[in-house]
């Protein structure tokens, strides 16, 4: 596989929402031939001599590991890693440590509200983009797709709704929806939609309240238990306590007698 194919591959790996790790021959007569590796383990191309792709394999493992580019011997692999958008409806008070959560989860994160006074970079981390809309046509001139994540998180709970409402309209459907409010909006919101011809299977997608219960309350506590449910969606995790599941005094260590 040249330099070429393997871009091409990368692409088509991004587009389907799939981690790949490609690995390069740096040495040898074959120099310059690359495969492309998945988590799974699926190999696209090859290297003329079959033991080197054993080891790509074997070096794409510890880097999916790691996370860091690995040179080892007359192999490189890199990690080309899922670029995922967040859409965070409402540059308030939540929004602030959302985002710089997010940024540092990895999410290209981008905020929009109608106030160009909270509509401030300055506001947010330097890789999140900031940007101004009009509620009455809040998917104008943003790109909505299948990877994408958003958080509705407005001043008002008639912002959310409208934007959940185009949201759900849309041609294309994100991978995640949350919206924040109280279960009283919420299921006034969910009424509203199901009597506007909003199929229930659709509202089924929607987390609202969002994020997972761990009893936060300040913006601070609010973001992180949004941030948590993020990871839950990206990762496929059950949100459980990791001790409760794991019960390490109960399965090794028998209980002392009295």
């Amino acid at each position: 596989m040249n330099a070429l194919e393997a871009a091409r591959a990368i692409a088509a790996a991004q587009a389907r929402g799939q981690e790949v790790v490609s690995v390069l021959l740096v040495s040898g007569a074959a120099a310059g031939a690359r495969v492309i590796v998945t988590v799974e383990g699926t190999v696209t191309g090859s290297f003329p001599d079959g033991a080197v792709d054993d080891a790509a394999i074997a070096l794409a493992r510890d880097v999916f590991t790691s996370r860091q580019p690995i040179l080892s011997g007359q192999l490189f692999a890199e990690l080309h890693a899922v670029v995922e958008p967040l859409l965070i409806f409402g540059a308030g008070h939540i929004a602030v440590p959302l985002a710089e959560l997010a940024v540092k989860l990895g999410f290209a994160v981008t905020v929009l509200d109608d106030r160009d006074e909270f509509a401030q970079e300055a506001r947010f981390p330097a890789a999140a983009h900031v940007r101004t809309l009009d509620f009455a046509d809040p998917l104008a001139d943003v790109d909505v797709g299948e990877r994408s994540y958003i958080v509705l998180v407005t001043r008002a709970h008639k912002y959310d709704f409208d934007c959940l409402k185009a949201v759900l309209t849309a041609a294309r459907q994100p991978r995640y929806i949350g919206m924040i409010g109280s279960r009283r909006r919420v299921r006034a919101a969910f009424s509203a939609l199901l009597e506007g011809g909003i199929a229930r299977a659709q509202l089924e997608r929607v987390h609202a309240p969002v994020g997972l219960d761990i009893g936060a309350e300040t913006p601070a506590e609010i973001a992180v238990s949004i941030a948590a449910e993020l990871i839950r969606v990206r990762r496929g995790g059950s949100a459980a306590s990791l001790a409760g599941d794991e019960r390490v005094l109960a399965r090794f260590f028998a209980e002392a007698e009295a």
